[in-house]
């Protein structure tokens, strides 16, 4: 195919400007702080605690609005539900954003005693339950956090005097069969999956972070997550809508807060590679 809206390769599907296919961004649309969520309505109340902002990009089902938060630069995707949704955010993000760093902002179900509703927890790493990073990686490459966001997200939690946890996620490739839930007309393969999960001590159940910190650790990127509790599965109670909402606004705070640091600790680095605790923030 020829002129301007050509595509450049079948590989990385995108017109002749670089602008990418699913996500429908070009470069420099986007920037390299970027916060993740699944529902499009998240990312507009993201929207609301920008300076400025550009008008939404909508494209599918991806919306992307990009801003500054206290003078950084930040986008802030929703992908909709799903590791095969993250998969083509992350990749085609990375065609047109020079090492773009991924923070998601999700909720949870809870599968500890100890982690109730309402309270928060940044994912140290991932269970696998997902296929979709299996197409990329061995079953045993392990799903990591990278630990400058891990620590960004504890200090920002920290400061909000929001209850957190550290723990290791469970991510499902869906919500009903994947995450055991008792439906009439569709019994999952393995209804106990949450008590197993939770007898290994994982800490909550959801649906994207595996996918997000396999795909970014194979590419050299920085990934992290901090998602909100609206459910504890051992209880099979759900949160209170007006609690919705109050948890979801800490976790955005949180995440945005998180970016505040990180570009603190980037600062610190100067031309070293890697955070350590003696540099100044």
């Amino acid at each position: 195919m020829g002129g301007k809206n050509s595509f450049k390769s079948a590989e990385v599907v995108s017109t002749a400007e670089g602008r990418q296919y699913h996500i429908g961004l070009a470069p420099g649309e986007v920037a390299s702080y970027i916060l993740m969520c699944g529902d499009p309505a998240r990312a507009h109340k993201v929207a609301e605690y920008f300076d400025e902002a550009t008008p939404p990009i909508s494209h599918r089902e991806y919306v992307t609005i990009t801003g500054k938060y206290k003078g950084i630069p930040i986008s802030v995707m929703a992908t909709g539900m799903g590791p095969d949704n993250t998969e083509i955010a992350v990749i085609e993000l990375a065609q047109i954003v020079k090492k773009p760093t991924f923070i998601r902002i999700g909720t949870s179900g809870s599968l500890q005693k100890d982690i109730k509703i309402m309270d928060l927890v940044i994912s140290t790493g991932a269970v696998r339950l997902e296929n979709t990073s299996t197409a990329f990686v061995v079953e045993g490459y392990p799903a990591v956090a990278n630990y400058e966001i891990v620590l960004a997200l504890q200090e920002a939690a920290n400061k909000s005097k929001n209850k957190y946890h550290l723990g290791i996620t469970g991510t499902g490739s869906g919500f009903y069969g994947m995450q055991g839930r008792k439906v009439p007309g569709f019994p999952p393969r393995d209804p106990d999956i949450p008590a197993k999960l939770g007898a290994m001590n994982v800490a909550n159940l959801e649906m994207e972070s595996s996918c997000l910190f396999t795909l970014s650790t194979l590419a050299g990127l920085r990934a992290g997550t901090v998602c909100a509790i609206i459910a504890e599965r051992d209880k099979n109670i759900f949160i209170d809508p007006d609690d919705l909402k109050k948890v979801e606004k800490s976790c955005i705070e949180i995440g945005l807060s998180a970016f505040e640091v990180l570009s603190k600790m980037d600062r610190a680095k100067g031309k070293s590679k890697y955070w350590i605790p003696s540099m100044d923030l």
